[in-house]
């Protein structure tokens, strides 16, 4: 089982914004496998399907971003699932716009959705991809990374990884391959 985690806030306000990078990930794949991210379930919009014989679920949760770690909670006792199932797609400002970083553990780097799932499940072991959107030292962070997102390379590189991923590709395999700046 793949439990794909699209980070970002829910809203009209908020769609097409560097915050929901993870949203905007998710829809893509959403695309690549023919499903819609529309069914209201465990505080997100989900959507189900099996590539390879394999469950793959895809998320956007609807709590906000720092209170995402409610609904992958509520995913994971359901499906009975454990913390490697999970793949977390999170926007990160501390990577260049363009960059693309996948880690099969680690802190949260002062990513609020990324805290809220460690501490609701209470572990750092499960996969994150961390898409860069840069900052911009003139404009407060806040109106920042809500601003509109007008680079999305590396969101397609990360809908990519996550559908490697659900094909069966090793993620340490592939951060040799997506952790490097596109030339």
């Amino acid at each position: 089982m793949k439990i794909i985690v699209g980070l970002g806030n829910p809203g009209k306000q908020y769609e097409k914004t560097r915050h929901n990078a993870g949203f905007i990930t998710i829809d893509k794949v959403a695309k690549a496998l023919g499903v819609s991210v529309t069914t209201k379930k465990f505080k997100a919009l989900i959507a189900e399907t099996f590539v390879r014989g394999e469950k793959v679920i895809l998320v956007k949760p609807q709590t906000y971003m720092n209170l995402s770690g409610e609904s992958v909670r509520e995913i994971v006792d359901y499906y009975d699932a454990y913390p490697e199932d999970i793949i977390v797609i999170s926007d990160d400002k501390d990577l260049d716009v363009g960059i693309l970083r996948i880690r099969t553990k680690g802190s949260s780097g002062g990513q609020n959705g990324i805290k809220s799932i460690i501490n609701h499940l209470g572990t750092q072991e499960f996969t994150r991809i961390k898409v860069g959107i840069g900052k911009n030292p003139l404009i407060n962070t806040a109106d920042y990374v809500m601003g509109k997102i007008d680079e999305e390379t590396a969101i397609d590189r990360a809908a990519q990884a996550i559908l490697d991923i659900i094909e069966g590709k090793e993620v340490l395999e592939l951060m040799n391959i997506y952790n490097v700046k596109e030339q």
